[in-house]
């Protein structure tokens, strides 16, 4: 029987019999390999996700890969049998920013896979065929599932824009962190330093293509020209901060909590660092993860711990929120 994962309010959930929505005018149907659970989900689960940013009831999952098994009238046929990832931001495609290429700030209002969409945890996943990103034929499905977090960080390496030889950090070493080494990594620096609470992720950096790691703890280096932040944990903006030089570029993509630590704007000015943020991934980001995952310079699959089938998405949950070293990212398989 096919299956899907309801989450009928914060801390409510069900796994139901699926039946798939044939896709209509320019929607395609996907058979859906994995959906990756990551804290946003969690946050789904609870129900503190930021209001306006969630829609009960709601099936989640907007981390996710899959092949195409069906498409609606103006959609190429070609596209059938292809392994794809798909944008998770519904864009109106009208509005100046959409025209922009910047889809994450569409003014016509926040609609998303997973949040307030039907999303991938279920059998088969029906969308707008115009956010597909097709995969080469060979693609692994299973860590081809991470490539929505990856195209946040593709979206942070696009606004870093480091050049080769510069001397560029990560601050953060979860998932985030460990893509932002790898697309980092790309850029041939002159040095690649990671900054996180965990010592046991130092090996998994450097397989990455770390040269230095230092926990927030010991003495820190500065003059820096690129740093990006992933960790989202109260102090993490500042300590990003503190690691540049003047002129430095920074990236934040971490969300912490209210109440978290704030940038100093005198530091700012008087340094003149340039701070950019970013919220989920445009379309010209998914299509730059797409294209190093293709080249093979991107390997999502050692951050994967785990792989559960729907029927355990309590277990799943509690997993990403057990604080466990042994626990990366986790998986759910229809």
């Amino acid at each position: 029987m096919s299956s899907q994962v309801v989450v009928e309010a914060p801390g409510v959930h069900r796994v139901e019999e699926h039946t798939p929505r044939a896709p209509g005018a320019g929607e395609a149907l996907v058979r859906v390999h994995a959906a990756g659970i990551c804290g946003s989900d969690r946050e789904v689960y609870q129900g503190n996700r930021p209001e306006g940013y969630v829609r009960y009831p709601l099936t989640p999952g907007h981390e996710w890969s899959g092949t195409v098994e069906a498409v609606g009238a103006g959609v190429p046929a070609s596209l059938v049998g292809r392994k794809v990832v798909g944008e998770g931001f519904r864009n109106c495609q009208v509005c100046d920013r959409c025209h922009a290429g910047e889809t994450t700030l569409c003014t016509d209002g926040y609609e998303e896979t997973g949040f307030t969409q039907p999303g991938a945890m279920a059998a088969t996943l029906t969308l707008p065929a115009r956010l597909l990103h097709p995969l080469p034929e060979d693609a692994d499905l299973t860590a081809a599932a991470l490539l929505e977090p990856a195209a946040c960080i593709a979206a942070a390496a696009l606004k870093a824009d480091t050049r080769p030889g510069e001397r560029v950090a990560v601050v953060g070493t979860g998932t985030l962190g460990m893509f932002a080494v790898q697309f980092l990594r790309a850029s041939s620096p002159g040095e690649l330093l990671v900054v996180g609470t965990r010592p046991d992720r130092e090996a998994l950096a450097r397989q990455f293509g770390a040269t230095g790691f230092r926990t927030k703890e010991q003495e820190l280096p500065g003059d820096f020209d690129v740093v990006v932040e992933t960790a989202g944990s109260a102090d993490a903006a500042r300590t990003a901060a503190a690691l540049l030089r003047r002129g430095g570029r920074l990236v934040l993509t971490g969300i912490p909590a209210p109440g978290a630590d704030g940038l100093d704007p005198t530091d700012l000015v008087v340094r003149q660092l340039e701070v950019h943020t970013v919220f989920g991934a445009p379309p010209d980001a998914w299509s730059h993860a797409v294209r190093v995952f293709a080249a093979g310079l991107l390997d999502p699959v050692p951050l994967v711990t785990h792989e559960l089938p729907l029927a355990e998405f309590s277990r799943a949950i509690e997993l990403v929120g057990s604080g466990d070293p042994k626990v990366g990212k986790v998986l759910l398989r229809p």
